[in-house]
This record gives C-alpha cells, structure tokens and sequence, in this order.
C-alpha cells in the first residue's frame, strides 16, 4: 500500500531546503526525479545517484512562469510518465504592509501561486488523460492564518489551498489525488531571519506544544503517504505538520 518504488516524481525547488529534503526521502523510497530549481544541486544529484533511481535535473526559474510549458513538455519527453508532483518552489518577501512593494508582491505570487497552479494544470492534462497521478502542493500555517508583515505569502498560501480543493474536485473522478502539506514554522533558510529575532522566535516557540522547531524531515512520511496508495481516497486536504500549532 505504500510501495511507490519506481514511479516518477517531479519536486520543484529541490536544490534546497524543504525541496532537497523531500527529494531525497522519495529517492530513498525508490523514485526516479525530475528536480526543479535555479540553481543544479549536484551535491543531491549524487546522493541521489548512489541510491540507485535515475535523477535529471532543470533549472528554471519560477518568477517567470510563462515557461512553464516547455519544462513541463521537456520532462515528459525525458520520463514519459509523471506519477507524482510535488510543488514546493516557493518564495518570501516580509515588510510592512504600508511599504509593501508592488514588486515584491508580483515576484512572491507568481512563484508561490501562478506556477503552482500552472504546474498542476499541465501536469494534471497528462495525469487526467492516464487516469492516475498523485499531486501535492506545499501550503502553509498562513493557508489558516494572516501571517505579520507577510501579505504577499499569506494570499499565495491561502490561494493555493483553495485552488487545491477546486482541482481535487475536478479530478478525483480520474484518479487524480490533489492535496496540500503545511508545515509548521522550520528551521530552513526562508525562516532565517525568525530564528535570528530573539523575541520571535521565542513567541514562535511558546506556542508549539511540541518544543521546538520542525525539521524538514519531519515532513518526508506526510509526502510519501500522500504520494502512495495509501491515500487513494483522499481529495483535497491540507495536512498540517506543525508540532501542533493549528490545535493550540
């Protein structure tokens, strides 16, 4: 029920992060990966490599998510079949809302939610015409919450679950699952300046009844239960895994 040995995963922003993490549990659990990201992230490409499945890296840059397309095209033409799709590319900008540019705004809601909704819909094409697929979307605490000084994030994020449960609906006749993860607050580099602000953090902290911090491995289980067959009948959640955050 939860062998997905030799299926084929896309994972968007996997040079780092949440993305790197995940790419390697699915990795260890026998998929074969088409990494999406800026930057190649040969140190992973390798370890990868040494695990056995096959690996292809792209780099691309979602702030310009016109492209989308022709990457999508490309990676089916290396792997001709797409079991799984994990949308985790993601950015921040945080600011006061009074300052908050019309730059930032744009820059942060076309990563986090145009290409996130543009990935699914032309992967969704192939995954709706094979009638299987497994797509998951990275969403977030602020997919509930407002977030401080994070307008940008807080709608992509809220944007994101929301389009989630349209599409779920759409294709769950097809055996198209599409679901959402939100972690908590984690320790990776988008939450650097969190975890350097004394006072934040230890708000932050206060208030998770687990007692610390996520990992991003905290969330390879979740992705790879939401990626098998174990989760055939499940459409449209969004899973939190925030040490308790969302219940206190």
């Amino acid at each position: 029920m939860f062998d997905i040995s030799g299926k084929n995963a896309i994972v968007t922003g996997a040079s780092r992060g949440l993305g790197s993490v995940l790419a390697f549990g699915l990795g260890k659990a026998g998929v074969n990966l088409a990494l999406v990201s800026r930057t190649i992230p040969t140190d992973l490409i390798q370890e990868l490599q040494e695990l056995n499945v096959r690996v292809v890296a792209y780099s691309f840059d979602f702030s310009n998510p016109s492209r989308i397309p022709e990457l999508v095209e490309k990676i089916y033409q290396d792997f001709e079949q797409i079991d799984i799709l994990v949308n985790n590319a993601g950015a921040q900008r945080r600011s006061d809302s009074v300052d908050f540019s019309e730059e930032d705004w744009d820059y942060v809601i076309n990563v986090n939610q145009k290409s996130v909704f543009l990935m699914c819909r032309e992967v969704g094409r192939h995954m709706v015409k094979a009638r299987h697929g497994k797509i998951i979307n990275m969403a977030s605490l602020l997919s509930f919450q407002g977030g401080y000084r994070v307008p940008a994030y807080a709608a992509s994020k809220g944007a994101v679950m929301q389009f989630s449960k349209s599409l779920a609906n759409e294709w769950a006749k097809f055996n198209v699952n599409v679901n959402c993860i939100a972690p908590g607050y984690m320790l990776t580099e988008m939450n650097t300046a969190l975890v350097n602000d004394p006072i934040r953090s230890e708000q932050i902290l206060v208030r998770i009844p687990a007692g610390r911090w996520g990992h991003p491995e905290d969330l390879i289980g979740t992705a790879l239960f939401l990626a098998s067959p174990a989760s055939d009948y499940i459409h449209g959640i969004t899973l939190p895994v925030d040490g308790g955050w969302l219940g206190r």
